[in-house]
């Protein structure tokens, strides 16, 4: 058959870019191993994991509703009906693009694609091969995750961030190899739940991308839910025995001798899909680290290959692929669109949340350029003290000569949801002045970034700073 394009891959940057250009008017045809357009986001990520994430948040706020006088007693929790209510929130949403990309007359073909040429495609379906002809093709394969040697042995009780989300059972002691945004995330599902977890990281912290004022704030909060956290320290060694999983490990902070675990969850990152089938066969190059090189417009070395996502390169995140697969259909339509966005979200849905945008305080002070950094602590937010969790910030990161937005931090209950306003004014250049003359609603957590804007100019009415002076 022959088509107008192809994609490989129906994640959030796959399936946007195959009913964007149908929405255009193109012939599209659609690739993926799954029954449905999602992705590992959808299916094996982002939707499943915040499903989880919902009943986890729900279990301790019942829990937290003590210290404001209201009991609920010990929850009972139904293991086969939380996994099934999460598996219906993934059939949904899948469930929901197939019938978008069928209305948009986009093909979709359940298998696994490879090279024939720069401009042929040989997909391997239950029915046989299939081959598919495509004046432009965009490779949006994904990411999977990363394994640990010393971790990597054959038994069902080492789990990683996809079959975690399986949620197989509670057990009653977990292991986390891994800090960051994945390890944490489903360590707070399965300690909510009701198992210990222990946290094992290399680094001397926490969510190492973070700045480190704002990953103190979830870092403090993980050690009175976790059974214990192990910075600086590595696993050197898992056995699975009669009892379960032997556990040795070294480094600053390593418990002496052997500990056992019910299970192992490693989740030290990912890394991207690009060894593709014939790949070879083209001018597309993969560099050291396994991504895609593209260009602007999400262009390879092939002018009619496009890659966008996990596998063009960093940040692995879907948002940011679903805005490449915009600029990549955009370019093969004739337009002159190029990706080149001042800031790009990133969102930790730990509890508290944290979320950051644009230039953060530490790459300031890696890359040498001047900022000023502006803060108001969520423990003078009227709104934050009736939730009865001050645990937040709000950090503005400026430039002292222009006083533009540069970057914002967040850390606090909804994060996520407020980290956009800091991304728009920085798409939009906005000044701090901008902020702090935009009236926000009271009380709301909203309003923190308009305080912190404040703190900037002396002129917070809750937070004591010197004014600023006009001189």
């Amino acid at each position: 058959m022959t088509t107008r394009l192809a994609v490989i891959g129906a994640g959030p940057g796959g399936y946007v870019a195959a009913f964007h250009a149908a929405d255009a008017g193109m012939q599209v045809t659609l690739i993926d191993a799954d029954p449905n357009p999602g992705g590992v986001c959808t299916f094996r990520g982002c939707i499943p994991s915040k499903a989880l994430l919902h009943a986890a948040r729900v279990l301790d706020e019942a829990r937290h509703a003590e210290a404001f006088g209201v009991s609920f007693g010990k929850p009972s929790i139904d293991v086969d009906k939380l996994r099934a209510w999460k598996d219906a929130v993934v059939k949904k949403q899948t469930g929901g693009l197939g019938l978008l990309a069928r209305a948009r007359k986009v093909k979709f073909i359940q298998g696994r694609a490879s090279f024939v040429d720069a401009r042929t495609l040989s997909v391997e379906t239950s029915a046989g091969e299939q081959k598919v002809e495509a004046d432009a093709i965009i490779i949006a394969t994904g990411s999977r995750p990363t394994t640990v040697p010393n971790v990597s042995i054959e038994s069902p009780k080492v789990l990683d961030s996809t079959t975690a989300l399986e949620l197989p059972d509670v057990p009653s002691r977990l292991l986390v190899v891994g800090g960051g945004y994945i390890g944490l995330e489903l360590g707070t599902v399965y300690a909510a739940l009701g198992s210990k977890v222990t946290v094992v990281e290399m680094t001397d912290g926490l969510l190492p991308g973070a700045d480190r004022d704002l990953a103190a704030v979830v870092a403090k909060r993980m050690e009175s839910c976790a059974e214990a956290i192990l910075l600086e320290t590595k696993v050197t060694s898992v056995r699975d025995d009669k009892k379960g999983l032997s556990v040795a490990f070294e480094g600053k902070n390593a418990p002496g001798g052997s500990q056992v675990f019910d299970r192992v969850l490693v989740a030290v990152g990912r890394r991207p899909n690009s060894n593709i089938a014939g790949l070879d066969r083209t001018k597309v190059k993969v560099n050291q680290r396994g991504f895609i090189e593209v260009d602007a417009q999400r262009r390879t070395a092939e002018p009619s290959i496009f890659a966008i996502g996990d596998v063009a390169g960093d940040p692995m995140l879907a948002h940011k692929a679903s805005h490449e697969a915009r600029v990549a259909v955009e370019a093969i339509h004739g337009k002159p669109s190029v990706f080149e966005p001042r800031a790009i979200p990133a969102v930790v849905f730990t509890d508290p949340e944290l979320a950051w945008t644009g230039l953060t305080e530490t790459d300031a002070k890696r890359q040498n350029i001047p900022v000023e950094i502006a803060k108001y602590p969520w423990a003078a937010s009227g709104r934050a003290t009736t939730l009865d969790r001050p645990d937040g910030m709000t950090k503005l990161v400026i430039d002292p000569e222009t006083e533009r937005i540069l970057g914002v931090g967040i850390v606090g209950v909804g994060a996520g949801e407020l980290i956009s306003e800091g991304t728009l004014a920085i798409e939009m250049g906005a000044l701090a002045s901008d902020l702090k003359l935009t009236i926000h609603p009271h009380p709301t957590l909203s309003e923190t970034v308009m305080e912190a804007a404040d703190v900037f100019y002396g002129e917070s009415a809750h937070v004591y700073k010197p004014k600023k002076s006009k001189i």
